[in-house]
């Protein structure tokens, strides 16, 4: 293997359960030689953890300057949608090890960890490169990343009554969402928020959009899915003129005057799978799709 390897690791609070399977990925990448480094959220938790790791270098945010061949996601989804926003437009590819719960992005079970990682440095793998959302506004809500993997969601705030959202698709004038918000979401997201909400379950590769309303007051309207090509614009009112707006597990807090839209971003995240992974196998297995006892 070569000395010139280098792996990012991402990861979150984990517990004493955990901390074994997290020294063996430690443990097998350093046999391995490869230079690692951890993000600074995860940093701290890291060296309480493992003292005797010390010889890593802490990154913000990964560029193109780092050189780093794979980031590795130690947790569940929100991990792993955390570890799209480090990597952004340099679209280094991103191995998700489960340690959390569902792990329906984060396929790579605690049990096969270390043939995961075999062949990821043996390059025994794929790419499978998702679709992103990209949010645009008139002020920089969302720094340097404003975009998703899931899905963009505009909320009322906890203790407002439902908002209003006007919104248009290239434009042209689709409906007036009157609901606790709206949601619009990447097929990838189509299993997230979106799907508790009521929408439909779109495959990755789809090159679509799904606009869900998040408890809408009119019960004739139902979520809608448009190209991927679309530029999708809001104009929001309530009561309250304020407003969250999310991009997977980042959210602010806006008024009316912003204006937004969205669109497919121009980049993609890329997932890391092996030859015995198939989204329909997780679909079963993750989300009980289909669940029938004469199958």
């Amino acid at each position: 293997m070569p000395d010139s390897v280098k792996i990012a690791i991402h990861g979150k609070v984990f517990n004493e359960e955990v901390k074994p399977y997290i020294k063996k990925v430690v443990d097998f990448l350093i046999s391995a030689n490869v230079e690692l480094i951890v993000s600074q959220l995860f940093a701290d938790k890291f060296r309480k953890a493992f003292p005797e790791y010390s010889n890593f270098r802490i990154f913000k945010h990964l560029f193109e300057s780092d050189n780093v061949d794979y980031l590795i996601s130690l947790g569940g989804d929100g991990t792993l949608l955390e570890a799209v926003s480090y990597v952004g437009s340099i679209e280094t590819p991103i191995l998700g090890i489960n340690t959390g719960r569902l792990g329906f992005l984060a396929t790579t079970p605690k049990s096969k960890i270390e043939k995961a990682l075999s062949d990821l440095l043996s390059k025994n793998y794929k790419i499978d490169s998702r679709a992103l959302i990209r949010l645009e506004t008139d002020s920089k809500v969302f720094g340097a990343t404003p975009f998703a993997l899931n899905e963009f969601a505009i909320l009322k705030t906890d203790s407002s009554s439902m908002i209003t959202v006007h919104t248009y698709v290239d434009g042209e004038y689709l409906n007036s969402y009157w609901a606790d918000g709206l949601i619009v979401a990447t097929p990838t997201g189509s299993t997230g928020y979106s799907l508790s909400c009521g929408g439909p379950i779109i495959l990755p590769h789809s090159n679509n959009f799904v606009i869900t309303p998040v408890s809408a007051h009119n019960l004739n309207v139902r979520p809608l899915i448009v190209s991927d090509q679309s530029v999708i614009s809001f104009k929001i009112e309530g009561r309250s003129n304020k407003f969250l707006v999310s991009l997977d597990s980042k959210s602010h807090s806006v008024d009316s005057s912003i204006k937004m839209s969205v669109r497919k971003g121009d980049f993609k995240a890329k997932l890391i799978t092996f030859d015995q992974m198939n989204y329909f196998d997780t679909l079963r297995q993750k989300l009980n799709w289909g669940l029938d006892l004469r199958n």
